[in-house]
């Protein structure tokens, strides 16, 4: 039996499932205070995921793409989510936004590479 994944469901549906979780959707509607707001950093690393799965989008649905622009699209896509999976958020806004943008993701079936859970793990240990 095949994984159903972000990309099958973008190839063979034409669009993606929005999911969420109960945790995605408890964190989500928790009210940000002030003073807990992410770094500059982690914002950044999340725009860029959210622009590159967006073109990522825009390269499966686009009439007359190539399959190289597809492939193409998804690596960048990829590599965008693994930066933000990689992040190594030390300061409580930060931990909060990266949690719950994860949770999002993860939410609609798309952390579904084993690079993206040992980046996450990895950016939880003490590079001191």
């Amino acid at each position: 039996m095949s994984r159903i994944n972000r990309r099958a469901l973008l190839f063979h549906s034409g669009s993606a499932v929005i999911g969420s979780t109960f945790a995605a959707t408890a964190l989500a509607r928790e009210p940000r205070r002030r003073g807990r707001e992410p770094f500059n950093e982690l914002s950044a690393l999340i725009k860029a995921h959210k622009a590159a799965y967006a073109a990522f989008g825009t390269a499966v649905h686009e009439t007359g793409g190539s399959r190289r622009d597809h492939d193409r699209a998804s690596r960048a896509e990829e590599r965008a989510l693994l930066a933000v999976c990689a992040y190594p958020a030390v300061s409580e806004s930060d931990r909060l936004a990266k949690a719950r943008y994860l949770l999002e993701i993860e939410a609609r079936g798309e952390l579904d590479l084993a690079e993206h859970m040992q980046a996450l793990l990895r950016s939880t240990m003490w590079q001191g």
